[in-house]
């Protein structure tokens, strides 16, 4: 019996989540074939929205972090978004992991540590909704600093690129029939692809000129759109989507290198290049601007004062900034148009509804009343006049 149940405490299964571990190679970015329920590691000081964000639309298991998630620098909003989904964030575990650990080994991580066989390979501290709560109350205290380091980033951004962001200078130009038309340009961002759905009947309605910006180009044609500007490195997208026609603007560096270039021209497709420090999503809206554009659509960008102190986004932030203020008003985000599509589209069903009702009780007035009654109001007018009459008939 001794023996027994020595055998059967053996074979007991350890506790502790399993997964395979896909090792994050450049910071910033995803690791490489990440599959839903593997062990995503990376190595990112105060972890950001665009990465948690990403990392949850993978569906991982676990995010082990090497760095530090939270470093008090401001309060980034990375580790809420992966706790509040429910993967488990094992925080401040050191770069001496990989020493151990290689794209592909099995690990198993157990109240903050990480064990390679049967073997504890590193530990670190095991996040959740609290300890995150507390981590970001202290991290308020740093954005300050932030806020000063960013105005010297901007200015300094200023200086190098004052004639583009001011004149417009350098912005290429680009044969769009653009004349009246708005501009949807389509970023990579987290769930772009669901926000460009609902915003079917609004390019339906409004036929805009369509942008793809990197993988966002890939998303519009994948919906069966055409795209009539790519604004992007052209070895991000797909042959098909390079080949649909429209005009390719490929981002260069300040000293004339373009990226992705020598496939354009092994395709045979024209392009111009836009050199310039500035991310792509900021080109592609300086290029609708430059077409006159009075109405400008974003999807999957992010420009909230978190994305702004985001250490990931320093070197892109003075660009975004800067650019959405020489857009001004013309900049509006796709989540506000469909909106506003959905709540006419619901007052219009409600007057469709009501004007009938009013017809019929305007001919029992008339009955009662022995005589006309004023005109009814337009049917055009369905969203506003019709409306206000049936409330006036009905108290």
């Amino acid at each position: 019996m001794r023996i027994s149940g020595v055998l059967t405490r053996n074979e007991e299964t350890p506790p502790g989540l399993v997964g395979v571990a896909r090792i994050q190679r450049e910071p910033g970015e995803l690791p490489r074939k990440l599959k839903p329920g593997e062990i995503a590691v990376v190595e990112e000081t105060d972890l950001g929205r665009r990465t948690a964000e990403a990392l949850v639309d993978a569906q991982v298991a676990c995010v082990v972090n090497l760095a530090e998630s939270i470093s008090g620098r401001y309060p980034n909003p990375g580790p809420d978004i992966l706790v509040a989904a429910g993967i488990p964030l094992v925080d401040g575990v050191g770069p001496g992991l990989l020493r151990s650990v290689r794209d592909g080994s099995k690990l198993r991580v157990h109240g903050g540590a990480i064990h390679l066989g049967e073997k504890e390979v590193a530990r670190g501290r095991e996040q959740d909704a609290d300890s995150i709560a507390d981590d970001l109350i202290e991290a308020k205290a740093g954005m300050s600093a932030q806020l000063e380091a960013f105005s010297a980033n901007t200015i300094e951004f200023l200086r190098r690129e004052r004639a583009l962001i001011l004149d417009g200078a350098g912005v290429p130009s680009v044969l769009l029939a653009a004349a009246g038309r708005p501009f949807l340009v389509v970023a990579p961002g987290v769930g772009h692809l669901d926000e460009l759905k609902r915003l079917r009947r609004f390019i339906k309605d409004r036929r805009p000129v369509l942008v793809g910006v990197d993988a966002g180009a890939d998303g519009l044609c994948g919906l069966g759109y055409h795209p009539d500007l790519l604004v992007a490195d052209p070895d991000a997208l797909r042959p098909d989507t390079l080949r649909c026609g429209a005009e390719v603007v490929v981002p260069a560096h300040l000293d004339g290198y373009a990226p992705g270039l020598e496939r354009i021209q092994d395709l045979g497709i024209d392009a111009v290049t836009f050199p310039a420090s500035g991310n792509p999503e900021d080109l592609a809206l300086l290029i609708a601007d430059d077409q006159g554009a009075e109405l400008v659509v974003t999807v999957g960008f992010r420009a909230s004062l978190h994305e702004f102190l985001d250490r990931g986004r320093t070197a892109s932030n003075p660009s975004t900034f800067l650019t959405r203020l020489r857009l001004g008003s013309k900049i509006v985000d796709g989540s506000a148009v469909v909106a506003l599509h959905r709540n006419r589209s619901v007052a219009a069903r409600a007057a469709l509804i009501a004007l009938p009702l009013l017809l019929v009780t305007a001919a029992v007035l008339y009955v009662v009343l022995g005589g006309p009654l004023p005109p009814p109001p337009a049917y055009s007018d369905v969203g506003g006049t019709v409306i206000d009459q049936v409330r006036a008939l009905f108290g």
